[in-house]
């Protein structure tokens, strides 16, 4: 089976945002940029593993980092990305509410 470049692609993007946490955090943030320890205080998520989760979407330019005076402010990337986690939230809460809907 071959794939497309987008194809692999999509399936990266969605491989990092398999993860519970990373989409919450994809979440806080499409609602405005936040720091490390906003974000622990909104996921309750320790700040090492908000951190690890910041470093991967960072990894994937999924979210960028700006530096405010001794702080780190996150921000997503594209908000492209956020309309992806919530059309999805959106689809599994349609058909949890609808079972029977086949489309």
């Amino acid at each position: 089976m071959t794939t497309d470049r987008g194809t692999q692609l999509a399936a990266l993007l969605f491989k990092q945002l398999g993860h519970e946490s990373r989409l919450q955090i994809v979440r806080l943030l499409a609602e405005h940029p936040r720091s490390v320890g906003a974000l622990t205080e909104a996921t309750g998520l320790s700040q090492p593993l908000v951190s690890q989760h910041l470093r991967t979407l960072r990894q994937t330019h999924l979210v960028t980092v700006e530096r405010i005076g001794r702080e780190a402010v996150y921000s997503l990337a594209d908000a492209h990305v956020a309309h992806v986690v919530e059309d999805a939230v959106a689809h599994v809460l349609h058909h949890q509410h609808n079972p029977e809907e086949t489309s």
